[in-house]
């Protein structure tokens, strides 16, 4: 894999029951890539400070870091939730 080579992960919104699968560059941040797949997910763009990412079951602090400096693999499985629990109703 080269370093211009795209990356295809997927990225699961447990808030719509969606997961999408998101063409990304390893120089993309986590902050884009979970914008885009809120989108993707949802159809509208929401506030993406609403919500965390977490990859291999750890948050991801600092979204300002890219895909390739937290070595993304192709195919890799993220998670984007909701920064506070949904009250059950």
């Amino acid at each position: 894999m080269t370093v211009a080579s795209a990356l295809r992960v997927k990225v699961s919104v447990p808030d719509v029951w969606d997961v999408v699968e998101v063409t990304a560059a390893p120089d993309w941040s986590m902050r884009r890539l979970k914008r885009t797949a809120l989108t993707l997910a949802t159809g509208r763009t929401l506030d993406s400070d609403l919500y965390l990412v977490k990859y291999r079951g750890a948050l991801v602090i600092d979204e300002s870091e890219t895909l390739g400096a937290l070595n993304v693999a192709d195919r890799a499985s993220l998670i984007v939730l909701p920064t506070r629990r949904q009250p059950v109703r």
